[in-house]
């Protein structure tokens, strides 16, 4: 057996490769599909099959542009309601490649078409079988079950089918069963996944707070629980690839934007989006702008940041940076951008237009002023709830970024507030945000609570969490 995982870090998005005797197999494909091409080609492999686990909520599938390209066949749930040619497989169906067999097992939960497939490779017997478990089960988490609401399921109906799932289907398997997930740590897809990307049965019996001995009403109530709100973008995405996503090489040029171009579309209710890292958007950027760098999850939180079908224009280092920022704004749905700043934020600085800038903190020059300041700091704590509950700095409020506008109408704007996440990436993210709400004394923790705690710096653990 060949076996390849391939891994998207800003989107925290797992697809496989698996390939015997010539005949390939391609699970959960992102939008550009090239690797996917190039290395079955490499491995003298035929992509025969294209497996969909489920209507992906948080990017846009690659499977009817591979399908094109390769003649594979598109695989996926009966309940999907697919509308292009595949193979629509039930619980219990059976395809095989090579020497490898694909058993399939409804497992619905996450959404109600999800399928896992258990893959033996009937040339070694002795070895362990693969479980392709989509988001239904992820390494130290299980799949988020609010995300059907707009097919006409409960949170708390599809939290039942995922304990179902689990418990009759997922956990009667061999302890020796590893375990490959479409999604891993940073994807909103689930609430507290490991940074691992693969496991076993029997090792997520033991370590998966979601697979401990409980009720399955208690089950229900801890799923839908404090559950963030699902990007906008989820619902759009999962249409698009019930559909399926035209060719990236149809999607259209864009073009380059003079400053005065850039502003006349700004006004005209254009989003600026600056994928500079924080730490060149930080100190000087262009006023409202909103920056989401290059150098983190960017199409993840681009897609929980911004309005679905806005139109965007790029901010970029280089030509080669904003053709990244298109690549992977369209994994997630996104086609609105109408240009780019020809130039970059240089040439918007030498056109004298107007500039501002958020100051960037080094975390030991933060720590100081946390010490040694008479009156409590404004803090704010941007990382995800379960983040703030392991420790953060004492009288921080959370303010998770992907609800912060919410929050923004109970925030003090003329307070100086100090914005600190993991790294300093999504600080920045908040910060830019904040500046558009008219937040004028903002300050950017540079390194994080990362920094922070590898400095030795004290925490609290936060009351009732």
């Amino acid at each position: 057996m060949y076996f390849k995982q391939f891994y998207l870090g800003c989107l925290s998005h797992a697809s496989y490769l698996i390939g015997s005797d010539g005949h390939g197999v391609v699970i959960d494909p992102q939008r550009d599909v090239d690797q996917y091409v190039d290395e079955a080609k490499a491995q003298g492999l035929t992509i025969e099959y294209i497996i969909e686990t489920h209507l992906h909520a948080d990017f846009v599938s690659g499977h009817k542009e591979l399908a094109e390209r390769t003649g594979a066949k598109i695989v996926m749930s009966h309940r999907a309601g697919a509308r292009f040619e595949h193979i629509a497989v039930s619980d219990g169906d059976t395809l095989d490649a090579g020497s490898l067999r694909m058993h399939f097992l409804e497992t619905p939960g996450h959404t109600p078409e999800a399928v896992s497939i258990l893959m033996e490779d009937r040339s070694d017997p002795s070895s362990p079988k693969k479980l392709f478990t989509g988001d239904t089960l992820f390494i130290g988490d299980v799949g988020r079950p609010d995300l059907s609401g707009s097919r006409g399921f409960t949170a708390e109906q599809m939290a039942g089918l995922l304990y179902d799932s689990l418990h009759q289907k997922l956990l009667t398997l061999d302890d020796s069963v590893e375990v490959y997930p479409a999604h891993g740590a940073g994807s909103l897809c689930g609430r507290n996944m490991s940074q691992e990307t693969w496991s076993t049965i029997g090792a997520q019996r033991i370590e998966n707070y979601a697979l401990k001995p409980m009720s399955k009403n208690d089950f229900i109530g801890m799923m839908t629980t404090g559950l963030p709100e699902a990007p906008t973008y989820f619902a759009k995405d999962v249409a698009l690839n019930r559909e399926g996503a035209p060719a990236l090489g149809a999607l259209p040029a864009i073009p380059k934007l003079s400053p005065e171009e850039v502003m006349a579309q700004w006004n005209r209710g254009a989003l600026l989006l600056d994928v500079r890292p924080s730490e060149v958007y930080g100190p000087m950027h262009i006023p409202g702008s909103l920056n989401i760098g290059l150098d983190g999850q960017f199409a993840s939180w681009a897609g929980t940041m911004i309005e679905f079908d806005r139109p965007l224009i790029l901010v970029a280092e280089s030509d080669e940076s904003m053709e990244q920022a298109l690549t992977r704004l369209a994994r997630v749905g996104f086609t609105s951008v109408v240009g780019g700043l020809d130039g970059g934020f240089h040439a918007w600085k030498d056109a004298g237009l107007p500039t501002a800038g958020t100051l960037q903190l080094p975390v030991d020059d933060f720590y100081k002023l946390v010490a040694t300041s008479k009156e409590p700091l404004h803090l704010l704590d941007v990382r995800r709830p379960a983040e703030f509950a392991t420790g953060t700095i004492a009288g921080a409020e959370s303010v998770p970024l992907a609800e912060i506008m919410r929050h923004i109408p109970h925030l003090d704007r003329d307070a100086k507030a100090y914005v600190i996440c993991g790294s300093g990436y999504r600080s920045s993210i908040a910060t830019s945000i904040l500046e558009s709400a008219g937040f004028t004394h903002l300050v950017n923790v540079d390194g994080g609570m990362n920094a922070y705690n590898a400095a030795g710096y004290p925490t609290v653990v936060p009351a009732g969490v």
